[in-house]
């Protein structure tokens, strides 16, 4: 276990989740680079939503634990504050029901509501976890699902998320995502060409869109871009088309949840989501 905890456990990123705007959220990471500013910044600039730690501390030397009044900060202003697992690098693995069970608990212990002696993040308790699961095997997340759902019962809610790719089914998170227990799943539209808006089409985007919605039980869905060009290698929709074309195209379904972003770093430079803030 201690070998899977340890690849696992060192792709995480921290999350976070606020409403932006009357009709849907803005979710974005946060994390990624040193040039991005404070997740205190982040949070108060009322624009978003999600956060990794890689390019600010370690979590192994007691270097995050700096971020506990931050993270309360984040959720004094009513923003879900959630810790992403996996990521697109590195290599990490579930190996069995059991492994699941003991990662989950390794989470709640030292990130939610549970106790331990070394917690990375201080004394905050974070609201729940992120499934970005790009890699390794597709196996035991529904374990972990289930897992960190239980305890829910504890009391505080544990909120799920995953970024699923946008070919449906996603071949990492799928099964995951099969147990209906995620409250929010921000699919990536991005780095997929058979799936992404591309040319002023919606319709290979919208297609997808549908078969998320349509085929998993979750509580919202959030429609996953680059904030920048240069933040993805394809996908990125100018913002004029995002609102005009792009967005009308999907508010509809009763599970539109809002734009998930990456990331903060890039929306930064670009100030892509103040610009598509109202249209949300």
């Amino acid at each position: 276990m201690a070998a899977t905890k340890a690849r696992l456990i060192s792709l995480l990123a921290l999350a976070a989740l606020t409403v932006t705007s009357q009709a849907g959220k803005i979710a974005i990471y946060w994390g990624q680079n040193g040039n991005e500013g404070s997740l205190a910044e982040t949070c108060a600039s009322g624009d978003y939503a999600f956060l990794n730690l890689a390019g600010h501390c370690d979590p192994y030397s007691n270097g995050c634990t700096g971020l506990s009044s931050d993270i309360k900060s984040c959720q004094a202003q009513g923003i879900k504050v959630l810790l992403s697992i996996g990521g697109g690098a590195g290599s990490y693995i579930l190996t069995s029901k059991d492994d699941a069970r003991q990662v989950s608990t390794y989470i709640w212990n030292n990130y939610l509501g549970g106790q331990s002696s070394s917690r990375p993040l201080g004394d905050a308790v974070l609201d729940g976890v992120d499934f970005d699961i790009e890699g390794g095997s597709p196996n035991h997340y529904d374990d972990l699902a289930k897992f960190l759902s239980s305890y829910s019962n504890q009391g505080k809610k544990v909120y799920l998320s995953a970024a699923p790719q946008c070919p449906y089914p996603d071949a990492w998170v799928g099964k995951a995502l099969d147990t209906g227990l995620f409250d929010y799943v921000w699919v990536q539209f991005y780095n997929n060409p058979p799936c992404q808006y591309s040319g002023g089409q919606p319709t290979n985007l919208e297609d997808a869109w549908n078969q998320w919605t349509d085929g998993i039980r979750a509580t919202e869905f959030f429609l996953g871009l680059p904030a920048a060009p240069d933040a993805a290698g394809s996908g990125f929709i100018p913002t004029g088309d995002l609102t005009s074309v792009v967005l009308p195209a999907i508010k509809g379904s009763s599970k539109y949840g809002g734009v998930m972003l990456w990331s903060r770093y890039y929306d930064n430079e670009t100030g892509y989501s103040k610009t598509i803030l109202s249209s949300v």
